[in-house]
């Protein structure tokens, strides 16, 4: 499987490393546009019912988007750590990081999918007080920890690369 990673990764170098780096883009991107400049302007939004149904909405759309993203980083970090990530090296201890980094994030990322799930039954039952006890620890908890990983994976990467 190593030797496989070596070959595809030294023949498809530019276009892995591409994917890799715009599935971080658009997964944590899409996390900070969500968390610093979507959430804020909900809050103005003075009708509670309609205030959910639009962050219901909106938080599925990029949840939506970003899961692709999340496969694309999953197989192109594969390769590029079975390729570089030799074991008992910096580069492999790096790999191994940003491998434990990017887990967290997405199992954080499905307990999101769950918990926003669970605040729309509520929703569509009536439950508008559950629904929002339900979603806000995605504003306030549970996004920016992933915000916070992300750009911790993304130094790492940058410093994997040499710099």
């Amino acid at each position: 499987m190593r030797s496989f990673a070596v070959e595809l990764f030294t023949d498809y170098a530019f276009y892995i490393v591409f994917l890799h780096v715009l599935g971080a883009i658009v997964w944590v991107g899409g996390m900070i546009g969500m968390r610093f400049a979507v959430h804020p302007g909900l809050q103005h939004i003075e009708a509670p019912k309609q205030r959910i149904a639009r962050t219901l909405e909106i938080v599925r759309n990029l949840f939506v988007l970003v899961l692709p993203f999340i496969v694309i980083i999953l197989l192109t970090g594969l390769v590029m750590g079975l390729a570089v990530g030799a074991p008992g090296t910096a580069e492999g201890t790096m790999v191994h990081i940003k491998e434990a980094i990017w887990t967290v994030m997405t199992l954080n990322y499905i307990l999101m999918v769950r918990r926003r799930n669970r605040a729309e039954r509520l929703f569509l039952s009536g439950d508008l007080a559950g629904a929002r006890q339900t979603m806000e620890p995605l504003a306030k908890l549970m996004l920016p920890a992933n915000i916070f990983l992300g750009v911790l994976a993304l130094a790492v990467g940058i410093a994997l690369r040499g710099f």
